[in-house]
């Protein structure tokens, strides 16, 4: 177990040997180490180095024996729990009987089929083919768009980042640009709807939405793996409708210096654009809610590191969450747990504290309930007492 993940086994005995057990000193009980030994903030930053892609590399994941709460076939009863809330607040507490049995009973035929009835398809593999194909470019897009006044009376630099963004669009739907894909001219838009403008590029639309996907629907799958081939089409369908709609807008208004209309661009019809493309990036980005775009922004310096406030430090115990005030209803904002002295008294093991040589204050961090990435120190925190203490064992 770390700090930011933690492996249930279910059965000791069953492929796993003791390969060593050493008895480790423990840090928090030395007698002579600094009271600023920062004993949380170690394990913390230790587990945090699994955070990020590809994750704990000696742990293979069986997605195809994934079961999941987000399987609205298989537990319809919390699709009505979860409406209009963010995926912070989604639990499982609203749960019928029947869906709880449903769900034992898929992880129970997941856990005992037999090896090699699954259809081999990399999953892992396949959703990070997407997401490293369109997080960055969308961030990009987004950047862009944000970094100039839609309502601005400067047409050179309305217009400028409007080709500028343009090109980030084009680049993601190239692939899927046919040679017989060609924008109607103006006269042919007259007196047709907003979707039929862009009936033109539903070509484009298509064979972005089914290229990493087509392929897998003749393949025998278990229900986890229906479930992951779901998620990916609907999530490519998504993209692919906001992306390709992008794009054909800007070549519609003759920012695409690839494919356009004749005719000069007019800086109104830009803004409005402009405004278009943002509310659409922001709601994409928002619905697909990719942790690659959970970092600190700008960087970290050499001497910090980007801390996403990590249980147990900084939250309520089990036992106190009923009781513990909002942030936003007045609750106090302790320091991050890298800028708090540990106490260094031992603990109890009757004591509620989640974690020894915790925080003796036990205050909340203002963010718990909404973490949010943000810079900290790690280096100035070690003192010459320190040193002195660490060479001693």
């Amino acid at each position: 177990m770390e700090m930011s993940f933690e492996v249930m086994l279910c059965n000791f005995t069953s492929g796993v040997r003791v390969v060593s057990f050493p008895n480790i000193v423990d840090p928090v009980i030395i007698r002579n180490a600094s009271p600023r030994f920062p004993f949380t903030f170690e394990v913390m930053y230790a587990g945090s180095r699994h955070n990020r892609y590809p994750g704990e590399t000696r742990v293979r994941l069986d997605l195809s024996g994934l079961v999941s709460f987000y399987d609205t076939e298989l537990v319809p009863s919390l699709v009505p729990a979860r409406f209009g809330k963010e995926r912070w607040d989604h639990r499982l507490l609203n749960i019928s009987t029947e869906d709880a049995v449903r769900v034992k009973a898929r992880l129970e035929e997941a856990l005992s089929r037999p090896a090699g009835s699954s259809s081999g398809v990399d999953w892992q593999a396949l959703i990070r083919v997407v997401v490293d194909r369109y997080s960055e470019r969308l961030r990009v897009v987004q950047y862009l768009l944000n970094s100039t006044d839609t309502n601005s009376y400067e047409p050179d630099s309305v217009i400028n980042y409007a080709i500028k963004t343009q090109v980030q669009l084009r680049h993601m739907v190239m692939p899927y640009i046919g040679v017989n894909v060609t924008p109607r001219s103006i006269g042919a838009n007259a007196n047709r709807t907003a979707s039929d403008v862009l009936d033109w590029a539903h070509p484009v639309y298509k064979l972005c939405a089914t290229t990493h996907t087509d392929r897998l629907k003749d393949c025998t799958m278990t229900p986890s793996e229906k479930l992951l081939l779901d998620a990916v089409q609907g999530t490519m369908r998504e993209i692919c409708r906001v992306v390709t709609k992008m794009w054909g807008l800007g070549v519609s208004v003759g920012v695409d210096q690839f494919m356009g209309i004749d005719r000069e661009p007019d800086v109104e019809t830009i803004q409005n654009t402009m405004k278009i493309w943002r509310s659409d990036v922001d709601e994409l980005m928002a619905w697909l809610d990719w942790n690659v775009w959970v970092k600190c922004r700008p960087e970290c310096g050499p001497e910090e590191i980007c801390y996403l406030t990590t249980w147990p430090a900084g939250f309520p115990a089990p036992h106190e969450r009923a009781r513990v005030p909002r942030p936003d209803e007045g609750g106090h904002v302790p320091p991050l747990p890298s800028q708090s002295v540990p106490d260094s008294t031992p603990v109890p093991t009757d004591t509620p504290v989640p974690w020894r040589g915790g925080m003796a204050d036990r205050e909340l961090a203002e963010d718990w309930q909404r973490p949010q990435p943000r810079c900290i120190p790690r280096i100035h925190l070690y003192n010459v007492g320190m040193q002195f203490a660490a060479s001693d064992f």
